[in-house]
C-alpha cells in the first residue's frame, strides 16, 4: 500500500450533507473534488446513500469508499463523510458539533421546516464548523457565538424594514417602561 495515502493530514472531511426524509438535499457542502467533482455525482452518491440509510438504525456506514457518519431526527438526516482511512471518532465529533449547533440555533426544533426558514444561520454554522475539509471547530456553544448576530450590531443601512420597527418598537417600549 502506498504510505502517502496514510500520512495523516488536516483535510479530514469530504462532504457534510443535511437532507430531508425523502431523500432531498436541503444542504450540502463537498471538499473533494476528486470523489465528487460535479453535483450530478453529488446527487447521485446523496441518493444512493440515503436509500443504504434511511431505514438503518446504525451511525457509521462504508460506502463507495467513504466513511459516512449520520444521524436523523424527525424529519432530517445530518450526514458527515470523510475517507475509509480516517477516525470514526473524529467524523462522529463533527457530526455531533453540526447537529447540536443546528439544534442551538432553531431552539431545539429541529425539523425541516424551521431549517428552511433559518438556512442562513445554519449555512454559516457548517463553514464555521469545517472549511475546505479541515475541521476549525468541535465546539457547538462556540460555533453558535460565532454565527449569533445582534440586530443591534448591524447598520441601519443593512437592516430589512422589519428589522427596524422591531428596534423602534423595543426601544419605546423601555422607554416607556422606565
Amino acid at each position: 500500500m502506498d504510505s502517502s495515502l496514510l500520512d495523516p493530514t488536516l483535510y479530514i472531511v469530504k462532504g457534510m450533507v443535511i437532507m430531508d426524509n425523502d431523500g432531498n438535499r436541503l444542504l450540502a457542502k463537498y471538499f473533494d473534488s476528486v470523489n465528487f467533482p460535479s453535483v450530478k455525482e453529488q446527487k447521485t452518491f446523496e441518493k444512493n446513500l440515503f436509500q443504504k440509510t434511511h431505514r438503518a438504525n446504525s451511525e457509521v456506514i462504508m460506502l463507495d469508499g467513504l466513511t459516512v457518519v449520520y444521524k436523523s431526527n424527525v424529519d432530517l438526516f445530518f450526514y458527515v463523510m470523510g475517507s475509509c482511512n480516517d477516525n470514526e471518532l473524529i467524523l462522529m465529533t463533527v457530526l455531533h458539533c453540526m447537529y447540536d449547533a443546528v439544534s442551538q440555533i432553531l431552539r431545539k426544533n429541529v425539523e425541516k421546516r424551521n431549517l428552511l426558514e433559518n438556512l442562513d444561520v445554519v449555512m454559516l454554522a457548517m463553514d464555521e464548523i469545517c472549511d475546505g475539509g479541515i475541521i476549525l471547530e468541535a465546539d457547538p456553544s462556540a460555533v453558535c457565538q460565532r454565527v449569533a448576530l445582534r440586530g443591534d450590531d448591524i447598520p441601519i443601512g443593512e437592516q430589512t424594514v422589519a428589522q427596524v420597527l422591531q428596534t423602534a418598537k423595543e426601544q419605546l417600549k423601555w422607554s416607556l417602561l422606565k
